[in-house]
């Protein structure tokens, strides 16, 4: 379909010469829309530039299903989300837990989370098909992993000047968790990469709500762990691996590090930060212990966690977060 010439007046100072834009209204098959051509949902039009990617294992993957685009009639930046679903196995120790994608639950989530400030915002309108396609607000920001990055220091000034600042956007990102869960929602993924920073506020924003898991035992359980992978990533200023551990710590520190100090989950991680830095606090590792294969018992709230990491943030507000 053709879109109409008010339409393609709008469209033209973005498209290449000579491009001929499509007209979408159904958006069931995603991968025929195109960069330049146009989705008309909610009597807006929105000009496809591309789609946007995920960067996971260290390399770029295509979501077709995810468009940045141009809102026509506003000259806006858009993100819309199609719809899209898959499944797929999560090992929990020796638990196997289904996550699935659900564009209904992110709908849902837009709804609750209207306003709220540790956010995206959007809005969901179905298209001829009934396909619930999220248009959502562009973030101007990077994810909390790369501000750490960019800082490029050794481990020992990182956590001594940095971590309490970095401790502080965790509070306020699980505290939003807190919320959802609160109203019987979970976000579905909560990586360090769904955990945005404004760039001028540096306000903690989660991004990303569409995936879902059934786990009955905890039905919150894998947003906790979610959190734990993060506080992880922060306390340590990285990710560790005994192959990591060996090369910049030394075959020593690493020969220390036992079965049970990995995590659950990713069963390549160090979770027993300790090990590695003795001059972190005691307070911190057990709650990063939690999430290890060695723990006997785990967080069933974000509520539970906070209380444990209660000590941790007094500490850093006081500068005694550097065990001596």
């Amino acid at each position: 379909m053709m879109p109409d010439k008010k339409i393609l007046e709008l469209a033209t100072p973005y498209l290449p010469p000579g491009k001929k834009p499509r007209l979408f209204t159904d958006t069931s098959d995603f991968m025929r829309i195109n960069p330049y051509d146009i989705i008309c949902i909610g009597k807006r039009h929105y000009l496809v530039l591309r789609e946007e990617k995920e960067r996971r294992f260290g390399m770029d993957e295509p979501k077709y299903w995810v468009k940045r685009t141009i809102e026509l009639e506003t000259g806006e930046h858009r993100i819309v989300k199609l719809t899209f679903h898959e499944s797929f196995p999560l090992k929990l120790g020796e638990i196997t837990i289904i996550c699935y994608r659900s564009p209904e639950k992110e709908a849902r989530i837009l709804d609750l989370v209207r306003g709220h400030p540790n956010f995206m915002q959007g809005f969901t309108v179905r298209d001829t098909r009934g396909n619930p396609v999220r248009v959502i607000e562009i973030i101007r920001g990077k994810p909390i992993d790369y501000f750490v990055a960019q800082l490029a220091l050794d481990h020992y000034r990182y956590f001594r000047d940095h971590f309490p600042r970095f401790l502080e956007y965790f509070l306020i990102g699980a505290r939003a968790l807190a919320f959802l869960h609160a109203h019987g929602e979970r976000h579905g993924d909560v990586r360090r990469d769904h955990l945005y920073l404004e760039t001028e506020t540096m306000t903690p924003k989660w991004i990303d709500f569409d995936y879902n898991f059934d786990y009955q035992e905890n039905p919150f359980g894998l947003d906790i762990f979610g959190l734990g992978s993060i506080l992880l990533f922060l306390a340590g200023g990285g990710i560790y691996t005994p192959a990591r551990v060996a090369e910049e710590l030394g075959k020593e520190v690493a020969q220390r590090i036992d079965e049970s100090d990995f995590s659950l989950i990713y069963r390549w991680r160090i979770m027993n930060l300790k090990k590695l830095f003795p001059y972190i606090p005691q307070e911190l590792n057990y709650v990063l212990m939690h999430f290890s294969t060695g723990a006997e018992v785990f967080y069933e709230s974000v509520e539970e966690l906070l209380e444990d990491l209660a000590p941790v943030v007094k500490m850093a507000k006081e500068g005694r977060h550097v065990s001596t």
